[in-house]
């Protein structure tokens, strides 16, 4: 009798520690998970037995029907996304490009993107939007319009991208076009066009430069037939004897021309005929004496 009294003692001692330490466990539990915490650029979306509340929390801490409602975390963060594609350009080529694009979600559509897209909206949504837009502008312009417009084509495959995606609350902040390729075969053209201007190029500025310089010789040709005409008419008699005297050096000049013949001019007759001139009236008819030539003597040995 006395052993089942302390048994029975035992087991009421321990129920009540155990169950209050039970319903305490209990109510820390839901009292845990009746708060939740909506992180920095992010928004929560409010699941009450599955079903999307529209609604959404904004950062900090929030309470919540604990085991019936659950709480979805958006990130409505700026985010990016490359897609890459392969699109035919106006005159037929093949372009392979690849885009890069900043996206957000926006914080008051965030339940209905979960509801409607879930989370995997980058590749449900953005990417097949991306290359389909890339696709039919790219078949506006001839693949050399695509590099040479290429900030048009951007902006043109941007607008059409915002305009297929904004419905669904994503915004498009940026797009870069990171890389056009086209095939070898259209490389190659292009780099044999490039070679055949700059071809061209050189040859019209070598045409240019010589004609540059025929201008500048038939100039130079000009001066030089001016300048001895000018010289030409300045020469008289008198400025021929005059420069004849100052260059004598006294001696009787002689020019052997032939075999033997020998030819002197008289220096004294100039120098009279010079004096007559010079006390004329400025006009002068002077013509100078023929030279006199002078038999040859032989000196026998």
């Amino acid at each position: 009798m006395s052993k089942e009294k302390v048994i029975d003692a035992n087991s009421g001692a321990v129920r009540k520690i155990v169950v209050p330490v039970i319903i305490v466990f209990i109510l820390l539990i839901v009292l845990l998970n009746s708060f939740t915490t909506v992180g920095a650029g992010h928004t929560g979306v409010v699941t009450t037995f599955g079903k999307v509340s529209e609604g959404v929390l904004s950062e900090g801490l929030h309470f919540k029907i604990p085991f019936i409602q659950n709480i979805i975390l958006i990130d409505n963060r700026v985010q990016k996304a490359e897609a890459s594609c392969s699109s035919a350009s106006k005159d037929l080529q093949t372009v392979s490009s690849t885009i890069a694009v900043n996206y957000k979600v926006l914080n008051g559509y965030s339940a209905s993107v979960y509801k409607n897209i879930g989370m995997d909206y980058e590749s449900v949504i953005i990417t097949p939007a991306i290359q389909e837009c890339v696709k039919a502008v790219t078949a506006k312009f001839t693949a050399e319009e695509l590099i040479t417009n290429r900030q048009s084509v951007g902006d043109q495959m941007m607008a059409l991208l915002k305009e297929k995606i904004g419905e669904y609350g994503i915004e498009i902040q940026i797009f870069n076009i990171t890389a056009f390729d086209f095939t070898d075969e259209y490389n190659a053209a292009i780099e044999a066009k490039q070679t055949a201007q700059q071809n061209a190029l050189k040859a019209q500025q070598d045409l240019q430069r010589i004609k540059v310089e025929a201008e500048q010789t038939i100039a130079k040709a000009q001066a030089e037939a001016e300048a001895y005409r000018l010289k030409s008419e300045q020469i008289t008699p008198e400025i021929l004897i005059s420069n004849y005297i100052e260059k004598w050096d006294g001696k009787l000049p002689t020019v052997v021309s032939g075999e033997g013949g020998t030819m002197m001019i008289d220096i004294s007759e100039l120098m009279g005929n010079l004096g007559k001139s010079g006390s004329t009236s400025g006009t002068s008819n002077y013509v100078p004496p023929a030279p006199q030539s002078v038999p040859d003597t032989e000196t026998e040995e």
